[in-house]
């Protein structure tokens, strides 16, 4: 059967690749997600094993829909007795990317419509609609003219393991936090070390991988196990099977200057049955001293967003004098936002993935470290950046070069049901050069209009010959009735003039205060 698993933009390679190592057939990239091919027992197990995939759907249709009758015509032609019982509920979820259907909302009415109606006219009785418990969930998409109608297979995201009892704020994302760990190649042949970690999340996740244990083993439940066809012997047996897992004999480290942090990692990993794999201790960063055995460094500091720190730069600058001091022979990986913190750092990466966080487009960093300079260590066989590592870089580039991050999230939706905290970015420096451009912007348009008028409105009792003084000196913002240099409001019968070269007297509002426009000046 034709299938797709959806992931977060940057993640897809990762998920392709472990699709490949499932055992999947005809594995496609695409954006945000990936296609493939397998029998129902490669279904449960891309939704059981797959550590970035967020949902996996099951394609039912596919047509041309031009208009929403098109739309309404197409889904009442599927035989709907086929997915969903007597008796059954069902929700529909849309995403939408087209001129024609503008508002996801109607293209989800019409789906809920057409399936309604046919019910109605073939039984008498229509399905009920449940959004929050649904028996089955039906997933939409339409890209200009061309719909596929899919069966979604997971449920609530697979994202959500289960095993998370506490969180901090912002915490990462398991899919994310998985699809990082994968990108760095780490199977657990060393000790893994995240020096800021939260809640825990990256120690999990590398516990699993280094296990080679399937996520899914903390979820209680699926949305194909309220299929009509559900296998419920073979599912038992892709769940007790655990001749894939392996031992871990290295160890994982995690800590967090906050107190409330440490400890709501501790739970998170006692939840998850790796208390003795994995070690949280309450620790800063700028203390810390080089590992006795090889480590790999995995962390996601503060970006100066959701969450951020006394001076941002500076953590930085701490980070990378800790790992050129403190980490030789080791590789770190760092995910971060800002250019600017990464340019505190001072450590050159070998490699920068693009990776989204949300809606934030973020880079994933790593870096060699070794003593000395980089010459002796290339000339004593050291390899600094891997050739796939560089056709990684190469490829990087032709993605940054074409990538305008502010236009994409306007054209496509937020994340797959909002399975990271998402919200639009805006940094301060930047909302003040946005500030300091539109007022400029605005102030320009007002100085063409008063050049091209020539003067002000007559009701505002203005005389043309004599406001062409004014040309250059004075900029009139008509929406507030300002005056653009002094900032004063004014009553418009207020204002005097006595002649052409003396502009008056003028009596500002209740003030009662006269003056010269010289003396202003």
């Amino acid at each position: 059967m034709e299938l797709i698993a959806k992931t977060f933009m940057g993640l897809e390679p990762v998920l392709a690749k472990e699709l490949i190592e499932l055992g999947a057939n005809d594995v496609q990239i695409g954006r945000r997600m990936v296609s493939f091919s397998g029998d129902k027992e490669m279904m449960y197990r891309a939704n059981f094993q797959l550590h970035t995939a967020i949902r996996i759907l099951k394609p039912i249709s596919h047509f041309k829909a031009k208009s929403a009758d098109d739309m309404y015509e197409e889904v009442k032609k599927i035989d709907w007795s086929q997915y969903i019982e007597k008796g059954k509920t069902f929700s529909v979820d849309s995403v939408v990317y087209s001129e024609e259907f503008r508002n996801s909302r109607f293209v989800t009415y019409k789906v809920k419509d057409a399936i309604v109606d046919q019910f109605r006219e073939k039984t008498g009785e229509r399905p009920n609609i449940s959004v929050s418990n649904p028996d089955i969930r039906l997933n939409i998409h339409v890209a200009e003219d061309n719909a596929t109608l899919s069966l979604d297979s997971s449920g609530e995201s697979l994202h959500r393991r289960g095993y998370r009892q506490e969180s901090v704020e912002a915490p990462l994302n398991e899919v994310l936090a998985a699809g990082m760990i994968l990108m760095t190649g780490w199977q657990g042949e060393t000790d893994f070390i995240d020096p800021m970690c939260g809640s825990g999340t990256l120690l999990i996740e590398a516990a699993l991988i280094a296990h080679n244990i399937s996520p899914g083993v903390f979820r209680k439940n699926y949305a194909f196990e309220k299929w009509p066809d559900f296998d419920a012997e073979l599912f038992d047996m892709i769940y007790n099977d655990d001749s894939r897992e392996r031992e871990f004999t290295h160890h994982i480290y995690g800590y967090d200057v906050d107190m409330k942090a440490v400890g709501k990692a501790r739970l998170n990993v006692r939840a998850a049955g790796f208390a003795n794999e994995i070690t949280v201790e309450a620790a800063d960063f700028k203390d810390f001293k080089q590992p006795a055995e090889k480590a790999i460094i995995v962390t996601n500091p503060p970006y100066g967003e959701r969450i951020s720190t006394p001076n941002l730069l500076a953590t930085y600058k701490m980070i990378g004098e800790k790992l050129k001091h403190q980490f030789t022979g080791n590789d770190a990986w760092i995910l971060s936002y800002r250019e600017e913190c990464f340019d505190q750092i001072g450590l050159k990466p070998s490699i920068k993935i693009p990776v989204f966080n949300g809606s934030l487009e973020c880079e994933f960093r790593k870096y060699s470290m070794f003593e000395g300079r980089m010459k002796d260590f290339r000339q004593d066989g050291g390899i600094v950046k891997t050739e796939e590592e560089k056709k990684a870089m190469a490829e990087k580039h032709r993605f940054k070069k074409n990538r305008d991050f502010k236009k994409r999230l306007e054209e496509e939706e937020e994340n797959e049901g909002h399975d990271i905290r998402s919200f639009r970015f805006l940094s301060l420096e930047r909302a003040n050069e946005k500030e300091e451009r539109e007022r400029e912007a605005k102030m320009e348009r007002s100085r063409r209009n008063f050049d091209r008028e020539k003067g002000f409105d007559r009701d505002r009792n203005f005389n043309r010959d004599r406001n062409k003084d004014f040309k250059g000196e004075r900029r009139f913002d008509k929406k507030d009735r300002k005056f653009g240099q002094g900032g004063k409001r004014f009553e418009r019968d207020g204002i005097r003039f006595n002649d052409k070269k003396k502009r008056g007297n003028r009596d500002f509002g209740n003030n009662n205060r006269r003056f010269d426009h010289e003396d202003e000046d």
